[in-house]
């Protein structure tokens, strides 16, 4: 195994050429926030915005889901910059998600209070306004409910359906802000001809699926 060194918010470390700053920083215990990256998957989404960070001799902040590191690589993750592209991004699925965690079945295990806690962030945003979905809870499955109310569209479920499992059940519906997961045709899950792996339910990072 090749490795080459970087530093991070100071700190040098030594890790497995090819990999990506977020996993390279994770493996360090340096916290950076993400909701649609898995180390499984060579071509992340991006889509969250959550994970930026700054790395010298760039002019913008970078997604570091997406950045393989480099030797000699100097990155920052709590810059104001970086801070302030995240804390946005953090409020924007926060106005779109339901602030309910007592009742969640996600509760003390959520990436949302894992962000909210380690970023010192608020869950609820001052600067936008909540517009809520109030779609139908799907519990027709005998083994999990998938609520898309608290679906923060971070398209782990998706993917690991797709490439890892090979069921294609799962996928984006709509566009924009109706945008939804959900199966062909919008059928409930217990029509979709699921193996029962289980595996979306495993990776969510929210309550939207979760195991009866």
């Amino acid at each position: 195994m090749e490795t080459l060194s970087l530093t991070i918010n100071g700190k040098k470390i030594v890790t497995e050429k090819g990999k990506k700053v977020l996993w390279a920083a994770r493996e360090n215990g340096i916290f950076i926030p993400h909701l649609c990256a898995i180390e499984e998957n060579p071509s992340p989404f991006g889509s969250c915005r959550l994970c930026f960070v700054e790395i010298e001799g760039k002019k913008e902040p970078v997604t570091s889901c997406t950045e393989e590191v480099t030797d000699g690589m100097i990155v920052n993750t709590r810059t104001e910059s970086v801070l302030r592209l995240v804390r946005m991004a953090f409020e924007l699925i926060m106005s779109r998600h339901p602030i309910i965690c007592k009742e969640c079945p996600a509760n003390k295990k959520c990436a949302l209070q894992d962000i909210s806690r380690e970023m010192g962030f608020k869950l609820k945003p001052k600067r936008l306004p909540q517009i809520l979905p109030a779609l139908p809870v799907d519990d027709s499955h005998s083994l999990f409910t998938y609520n898309p109310n608290l679906c923060v569209l971070c398209g782990l479920c998706v993917y690991i359906c797709n490439e890892i499992v090979k069921e294609a059940i799962l996928d984006f519906n709509f566009r924009g802000f109706i945008t939804k997961v959900g199966t062909f045709q919008n059928r409930p899950l217990a029509r979709a001809k699921c193996n029962f792996c289980l595996k979306c339910v495993e990776a969510c990072p929210v309550g939207a699926l979760s195991k009866k």
